[in-house]
C-alpha cells in the first residue's frame, strides 16, 4: 500500500502508510469509548498528581478529543521508538533508509542488520529503552500540566502507560520483533548466526500461533494481523539469512556461466529450435553485432505460434530488459537483485561491458551444492 512522506529526522524520511490513515479514526473511536477511558483513568490515577474524574472525561465530545489526541500520540511514540533504533544503528555506522508508520506499528528500514551479536543487541534494545524514556518524558509533562487542563493531562497520562506497555510488548521474544532480535543476538554469542536465526524464528512462529489463537478466542482482529505479520516476517528473514550464509564468500564470477555459446539475434526461431534440440540446451545468450543484448529460452519459443517460427527472429522473442550485476559483486547481492526481476536472468558486467549472464537456476545449483556440503564453485559443477 502507498506511503506518504511527512518529514524527515537526521535525513531519514518519515513515512505514513495509507493503512494508518484509515486506521487512526478507528483507533481514536476505540480509545474514546467510555469503557477504555474508565479503565485507563483508574490506572493513570494511581500515579497522577491530580485525580481525573471519569464523568468529566466522558462528558459530551470530550471522549472523541481524548481518542484523537491519544491515537496521534501513540503513533508519534511509535515513531520515536523507531528513531531509537535508527540512533543506535548510526552509532555503528549503519544508515536508516526510512521509517514507516503503519497499521501494526512502525518499521525502521536499516541499510543492513549487523551480524555481530553485540551490535544487534544494542540496536534492538534501543527501541524499548526509547519507549521507556518517552514514557518518563510524558510523566514529566503530566506533572507540569495544570490540573485545569484535564484532557491534556489525561492524554499524557495515557501515553505514560502506553509507552511502558509498548516497551514490554516489544521485548517479547517473538522474532522479528525487538525481543526476538535480542534473543537472536544472545544466541549468536555461542552459536553460528544462521543457527541463532533459525532458533529465534521458531520462537517467532510459536508466538504467531499463540497470537492467532488468542485473537480468534477473543475476537481480536489486530492480534490475527500481528500473527500473520510475525509468521511471514520470521519465515522470510530466516530463509534470507540461510541463503546469505550459503552464498558467503562467493561472487557473481563463481556463479555465472560466462562461457555459454550465444545465438545471433537475427536467427529464426525455427533455427533456434533446431539448435536447442542439437545442443540439448534450453537457454542461450543473444548477441547482436557481437554484443550480448539479452537471453532467449525454450519458454519464449513455446509462446510463439509454430506457424511463424520460420519468419520470426530470435530478437523478437528475446528478453532484453535485464538487470545488470558486476562480475565481482557479492553473490548474495546479485541474488537479491535477480529475485526482483520476473525473467530470472541478469547481465553480468565487467568494466561496463556485458561478459555473460547469470540466472536463478545458476543460484539454485550453487545453493544445492552448498547445502550438501560440497565446497566447489559452480564452474567446476558444470
Amino acid at each position: 500500500m502507498r506511503d506518504f512522506t511527512v518529514g524527515s529526522v537526521w535525513g531519514i524520511p518519515i513515512r505514513i502508510n495509507v493503512s494508518l490513515v484509515v486506521f487512526l479514526p478507528i483507533l481514536a473511536w476505540i480509545i474514546g469509548s467510555g469503557t477504555q477511558i474508565d479503565v485507563y483513568a483508574n490506572i493513570v490515577n494511581t500515579f497522577a498528581p491530580t485525580q481525573f474524574d471519569v464523568a468529566t472525561l466522558t462528558a459530551g465530545s470530550t471522549p472523541w478529543v481524548i481518542g484523537a489526541g491519544a491515537a496521534v500520540g501513540l503513533f508519534a511514540s511509535v515513531g520515536v521508538h523507531e528513531l531509537g533504533h535508527a540512533w543506535a544503528a548510526r552509532r555503528y555506522g549503519i544508515g536508516t533508509q526510512s521509517i514507516t508508520l503503519w497499521l501494526l506499528g512502525g518499521i525502521a528500514a536499516l541499510e543492513e542488520m549487523p551480524r555481530e551479536w553485540n551490535r544487534e543487541f544494542w540496536i534492538a534494545i534501543a527501541g524499548p529503552i526509547t519507549s521507556v524514556l518517552t514514557g518518563v518524558a510524558c510523566y514529566a509533562i503530566l506533572l507540569a500540566v495544570p490540573g485545569s487542563a484535564t484532557v491534556v493531562g489525561f492524554v499524557f497520562g495515557w501515553l505514560v502507560v502506553t509507552n511502558i506497555l509498548l516497551a514490554v510488548f516489544n521485548l517479547l521474544p517473538a522474532f522479528p520483533m525487538d525481543g526476538g532480535r535480542v534473543l537472536r543476538a544472545l544466541l549468536a554469542r555461542t552459536r553460528p548466526y544462521e543457527a541463532a536465526t533459525a532458533t529465534a524464528a521458531r520462537f517467532g512462529t510459536g508466538f504467531a500461533v499463540l497470537f492467532a489463537v488468542v485473537g480468534v478466542l477473543s475476537f481480536a482482529p489486530m492480534l490475527l494481523l500481528l500473527a500473520l505479520f510475525i509468521y511471514g516476517a520470521a519465515s522470510t528473514e530466516s530463509r534470507t539469512v540461510m541463503l546469505q550464509g550459503l552464498l558467503t564468500d562467493l561472487t557473481v564470477r563463481d556463479v555465472a556461466r560466462l562461457d555459454a555459446e550465444p545465438i545471433d539475434a537475427d536467427e529464426s526461431v525455427a533455427a533456434f529450435t533446431d539448435r536447442m534440440i542439437r545442443d540439448r540446451r534450453t537457454v542461450y545468450p543473444v548477441v547482436d553485432a557481437g554484443e550480448t543484448v539479452g537471453v532467449v529460452a525454450l519458454d519464449a519459443v513455446r509462446r510463439t505460434d509454430s506457424a511463424d517460427h520460420d519468419t520470426t527472429r530470435v530478437r523478437e522473442i528475446a528478453t532484453t530488459d535485464l538487470p545488470r550485476v558486476p562480475l565481482d559483486s557479492p553473490a548474495f547481492d546479485a541474488f537479491v537483485e535477480l529475485s526482483t526481476h520476473p525473467s530470472g536472468y541478469a547481465f553480468v558486467e565487467d568494466g561496463g561491458e556485458v561478459v555473460g549472464l547469470v540466472s536463478a537456476e545458476d543460484f539454485t545449483h550453487v545453493l544445492q551444492f552448498r547445502r550438501d556440503g560440497v565446497d566447489i564453485g559452480p564452474k567446476e559443477a558444470f
